[in-house]
């Protein structure tokens, strides 16, 4: 057994903080951005990675699936060392990122905001099914106990029930006083809203999770989705509206909509935890999260109101 350290002037030196799995992420992630391990090779073994960080092996494994979750690493398992991807840079956030589809896209990156001890996602979108379909993933690894998030809070924007919808709206027009498209709208809306916070505040029940779920309702169609993730980034998507023809009440009917699960998803990172991004374009991205966030927070307390997802 090794012995205590020595006491200074009478104190005994209190034990240094284990980092914390996004911590560690970060760090391997930084490495990974400078070239110290290059696309291809093998990763230390998760017993050395545990030995060199101070932390338990179960730590070690979080930290790289974040890293799995970016497509920074592959072969993350509890048994061979992972393998830095081929090219580490093609999924970085940010202008030298492409954009990737919404659903594919967000759903790593909520993955990893849901690392961290306190989780906060504020959302502006026309349904909110991209967000449930992305929150999916996250909320089964918190009831596997591989995630163990502390607090969650979730902020969702959207359309009023009863404004007039720029889209979808029917090409022809209304027929009679009744509009099938927006009360379909409006149905899928509910819907997804019902789930999205039925699955989060289960977290509460199951894992004493410290849960809180909102919704406003905004009085106009936004043009765009916005996802802001723990305040270190910002994801936005233009709503690119198309003549398409859908099934309602079994007729065949031309719209005028938007495919948003599809709708190519920017990444812009503030910089915070993300090792090794600065000049000009961190410090754009940084302006881009700072002015998204400050958009939100006055579209939450001005103009928006109380919102019901029901009938």
């Amino acid at each position: 057994m090794e012995p205590e350290p020595a006491p200074v002037n009478g104190r005994k030196t209190p034990p240094r903080p284990q980092p914390s799995p996004v911590e560690v992420a970060d760090e391997l992630r930084a490495r990974i951005r400078s070239g110290a391990l290059r696309p291809g090779r093998r990763m230390p073994t998760q017993a050395q990675l545990a030995d060199e960080f101070g932390v338990e092996r179960g730590a070690v494994r979080q930290a790289l699936r974040i890293l799995q979750s970016e497509r920074l690493l592959t072969n993350v398992s509890k048994g061979s060392p992972a393998t830095v991807a081929p090219d580490p840079g093609r999924d970085r956030p940010g202008p030298g990122a492409a954009p990737r589809p919404t659903t594919a896209a967000l759903a790593h990156r909520v993955g990893h905001a849901f690392a961290a001890r306190e989780v906060r996602v504020d959302a502006l979108c026309l349904t909110a099914v991209s967000l449930t379909l992305a929150i999916g993933e996250p909320l089964r690894l918190v009831h596997e106990g591989r995630l163990k998030p502390a607090k969650v809070d979730v902020r969702v924007l959207l359309p009023a029930r009863d404004i007039a919808l720029a889209f979808p709206v029917p090409v022809a027009g209304l027929d009679g006083d009744r509009d099938a498209v927006h009360e379909r709208w409006l149905a899928m809306r509910n819907a997804q809203g019902q789930v999205l916070r039925h699955n989060l505040l289960s977290l509460r029940a199951t894992h004493g999770v410290d849960v809180s779920v909102s919704f406003r309702a905004l009085p106009f169609t936004p043009p765009v989705k916005l996802y802001l993730l723990n305040d270190a980034e910002a994801l936005f998507a233009y709503y690119t509206v198309g003549r398409r023809e859908q099934e309602i009440d079994r007729r065949p009917t031309e719209v005028y909509d938007a495919e948003g699960i599809h709708a190519p998803l920017f990444a812009f990172a503030s910089g915070t935890g993300q090792a090794g991004e600065v000049g000009e374009a961190g410090e754009r991205d940084a302006a881009f999260v700072r002015q998204s966030r400050l958009w939100f927070d006055a579209l939450w307390g001005t103009i928006s109101t109380e919102l019901r997802l029901t009938p």
